[in-house]
């Protein structure tokens, strides 16, 4: 069951773009099927949540079509029915053509078979996006929205000021959900030489994740994918390549467990019982990484690198992810 929920009241002028986009249901193929060249490596379980992610994508180009492309062939194959945006939907602009150019035009394949988009803000998004019905922001500047038995956070990290994190706090408090995921624009952990770690950030937003149980988490801005080895029992992704790209902006330290940035690329994630299968996918169709986070498995890393650190010495824990490809 999916459900939506807003800090504040829909603006007029969203209420009078409200549109409803009907899906039909679609038989779950068998896992490692092919579609027009992509290999699923997701496992496409029964009623498990499968979604998209794309990041830093709205430019209009080639390559934004490209990736529309390939996620279209890996939608009629795994059967996802939402998509994750992480910021910088649109470069240039809010004008009716420039949503036109930079999302319905290269996502047309997905919105006519009813996919959702549920869209976060970047640093290059003009704030009138909110009211952009197919965005379902419904106004504002971050909400949750809930697909299964997992509620996902949409933080606007361009202003992350106290009203905003005491919503949050208050919102993570109160959710009943399995699993709790948060996405964003910039990133808490990032290898990406030209941005990086959002430590500012990172300072504000980390203890309230861990306090309150946030299992994963998915911010772009730096124009590459990785995946982060997982911080404190929570696993991070960058997704900031499906549109922009950075080639070779990716640095080679202790965080990063793997990493794409010679193409574009977009992701794809399952979430069934205590697993989040993983898989990125470049513009030309090549899975450039897969796997599976176990939370608990993350979790009891988590604990038993606490009780083996001395006290009054930090401890973290940079394990509890299982890659099949790097």
């Amino acid at each position: 069951m999916r459900r939506l929920t807003i800090p504040l009241v829909a603006s007029a002028m969203a209420a009078a773009l409200a549109a409803i986009y009907l899906m039909s249901p679609n038989p779950a193929p068998a896992p490692g099927t092919q579609s027009a060249g992509i290999t699923l490596t997701l496992p496409l379980k029964p009623d498990s949540v499968r979604f998209a992610v794309v990041g830093d994508n709205g430019t209009a180009d080639s390559s934004e079509n490209q990736i529309g492309d390939q996620m279209q062939k890996a939608q009629q194959a795994s059967k996802f029915n939402f998509v994750i945006m992480l910021g910088d939907n649109l470069y240039g602009g809010a004008s009716p053509r420039d949503f036109q150019d930079r999302f319905e035009r290269p996502y047309k394949a997905l919105l006519d078979r009813g996919v959702l988009f549920y869209a976060a803000l970047g640093n290059h998004d003009d704030s009138n996006e909110v009211s952009y019905v197919p965005f379902h922001m419904g106004g504002n500047r971050y909400y949750t929205h809930t697909e299964g038995n997992v509620e996902f956070f949409v933080l606007d990290t361009n202003y992350m000021d106290n009203t905003q994190l005491d919503w949050l706090q208050q919102e993570l408090q109160k959710s009943q959900a399995a699993w709790k995921v948060a996405y964003f624009h910039h990133p808490l952990y990032s290898s990406g030489k030209t941005h990086g770690s959002s430590k500012d950030l990172r300072m504000v937003l980390e203890p309230i994740f861990e306090k309150y149980g946030v299992n994963a988490v998915f911010s772009g801005h730096d124009h590459i994918y990785e995946r982060v080895n997982p911080q404190n029992g929570i696993q991070y992704f960058v997704v900031g390549a499906s549109g922009k790209l950075r080639n070779g902006d990716l640095k080679n330290d202790s965080m990063k467990a793997a990493g794409f940035d010679s193409d574009r690329s977009f992701m794809l994630a399952e979430i069934t019982g205590d697993d989040l299968y993983y898989q990125a996918i470049s513009r030309t169709g090549d899975t450039v990484d897969s796997g599976v986070f176990n939370r608990k498995v993350s979790a009891a890393n988590v604990h038993a690198a606490e009780a083996q650190t001395p006290a009054g010495f930090p401890g973290t824990t940079t394990s509890g992810g299982t890659p099949a490809t790097k």
